[in-house]
């Protein structure tokens, strides 16, 4: 009875290029793209892509109006403390809100 037998260097290249080239084969065997398919699939990526634009647009837009109504509230609020402290020690909630006011109007100057 034979035993095994470790293959050499010259037969584990002979296998990798038969490999290599059955691949070769099999890839070129493969139909050719269809255009209109492709076209198609372009077509559906961009509309993709714009759909995220006009969401994230959307989106930015939203928060800009939310920063532009948060910082028109802090001020209200502000000046309803001013008006209301009159010479009196602010509470710790209009402190807090005069707090929020300021920082509102900083962030909504940038």
């Amino acid at each position: 009875m034979k035993g095994y037998h470790e293959p050499s260097y010259q037969d584990r290249m002979e296998r990798a290029a038969e490999a290599k080239q059955k691949a070769l084969d099999k890839l070129r065997k493969r139909p050719a793209p269809d255009e209109a398919a492709l076209a198609a699939r372009r077509e559906a990526g961009l509309a993709r892509e714009a759909a995220q634009a006009e969401k994230r647009a959307a989106r930015k837009a939203a928060q800009e109006e939310e920063a532009a109504h948060k910082a028109r509230r802090a001020d209200e609020s502000a000046v309803r403390a001013e008006e209301n402290e009159g010479g009196r020690i602010a509470t710790e909630e209009e402190r807090k809100a005069m707090r929020d006011a300021r920082y509102a109007a900083r962030k909504a100057r940038k």
